[in-house]
């Protein structure tokens, strides 16, 4: 009792010698279809608040950094949540390093899709792309050599996917019951998973081999009742095995990318590629400006059998960079599914307002998707969405 009592005295002087930063967000999204089930709505506001307080110590070689998330909706309660996004203590020794708490990990160098990505549970109420994620409890142990950064990572605690509520758009039909969630391991969210990852530069090529073996962050989906006798989809989450590799080359204003995977488990084994390229015009019509020409094939060999819509499909897109004072970006693109007349269209922009405020505004529209494309259930939920952020 002495103990905690101590340490809650000494928690605020603590906590003040660091620094705080972060940003308050209000987000609006319009969708431009009517839904396809009477309880969603048109369209939906939201508030989220993400602070962040960092500290460094002992002549830097520990730190903390906590950064909890929240976020209200006005439609759904499912996307009304909080989250724990990082709370990690680092210590940094001589050619090591190890990492203890809820932290962030990210694989991958690909634009359209992240395979090798599997270390952080994809938050999806957030933002239907997957690149939003939950914090991950974890220890992670860095190793530092001339052939190479070894990471090794032991997982403790799973988090199951964020779906959207019955009341929230961009859901599947039907939706999926998150109370329904079951594990092929005995030992369900408390599974301990391993994971390791190797990575260094060779000339102008940056590489990374990554191992994982634990509960797979992509559920299957069971059709069943739940206890009010309606057909809902039920997450199962199986065990899986992945091995990972990660290349890029950097040659001039060309950078070369490919991510590539080998999946196994009970439900089958299969193989998925990410590739292709960014190729940047510096200085475009003579002004600060550069413009980024990007181009990717994602490729899946269980084709039809894919429990992921990019089996075979080609990605195009541009990125305009203003190289202003405000930091003004834009991002358009589309997925082509290259077996159908299916499409997905993105377009992503933002710019500084002063150096405390951001507006950000994204919008996102399905074409021609069939109905065996596990992207039909969102065929009617075309959106744009406008974000206003103050940062402090």
């Amino acid at each position: 009792m002495k103990v905690w009592f101590c340490i809650l005295l000494l928690l605020p002087g603590f906590l003040c010698a660091g620094e705080w930063s972060g940003y308050v967000e209000g987000q609006g999204r319009y969708f431009l279809q009517d839904p396809l089930d009477s309880d969603q709505s048109d369209n939906t506001l939201s508030l989220a608040f993400q602070p962040e307080y960092f500290q460094r110590w002992d002549n830097d070689k520990q730190s903390l950094l906590f950064i909890p998330f929240a976020r209200w909706d006005s439609q759904d309660d499912k996307r009304s949540h909080t989250d724990i996004r990082e709370l990690i203590w680092t210590y940094a020794g001589n050619g090591w390093e190890s990492r203890v708490g809820i932290g962030k990990v990210f694989w991958g160098v690909t634009e359209a899709l992240h395979l090798v990505d599997v270390i952080n549970q994809t938050d999806l109420v957030e933002n239907p792309d997957g690149e939003q994620k939950l914090g991950q409890p974890m220890f992670k142990l860095s190793l530092e050599r001339d052939w190479g950064i070894l990471d090794f990572y032991l997982l403790a605690g799973f988090r199951e996917r964020t779906f959207p509520g019955e009341d929230g758009r961009l859901r599947t039909h039907p939706r999926v019951d998150t109370d329904l969630a079951g594990y092929e391991s005995d030992r369900e969210e408390r599974h301990l998973d391993l994971a390791i990852r190797w990575s260094h530069f060779i000339g102008d090529w940056d590489i990374g081999l990554s191992h994982f073996n634990g509960t797979s962050r992509d559920p299957l989906f069971m059709p069943t009742m739940n206890g009010a006798g309606e057909i809902v989809l039920a997450p199962f989450y199986e065990l899986m095995r992945q091995t990972g590799l990660d290349l890029q080359a950097t040659k001039g204003d060309w950078l070369w990318k490919l991510e590539a995977i080998h999946r196994s488990a009970d439900s089958g084994s299969y193989n998925a590629a990410t590739g292709g390229f960014e190729y940047t015009l510096v200085g475009i019509g003579e002004s600060a400006m550069d413009l980024g020409l990007l181009a990717e094939y994602l490729y899946d060999d269980r084709q039809d059998a894919a429990t992921t819509p990019f089996e075979n499909d080609l990605f195009l897109a541009f990125r305009l960079t203003a190289n202003d004072v405000d930091g003004s970006e834009l991002l358009a693109g589309i997925i082509k599914d290259l077996d159908s007349s299916a499409a997905l269209f993105n377009l992503e922009t933002s710019r500084r307002i002063g150096n405390l405020w951001k507006v950000s505004a994204q919008a996102r529209l399905w074409f021609n998707v069939p109905e065996d494309d596990p992207l039909y259930p969102f065929r009617q939920d075309d959106y744009v969405e406008i974000s206003l952020s103050r940062f402090f």
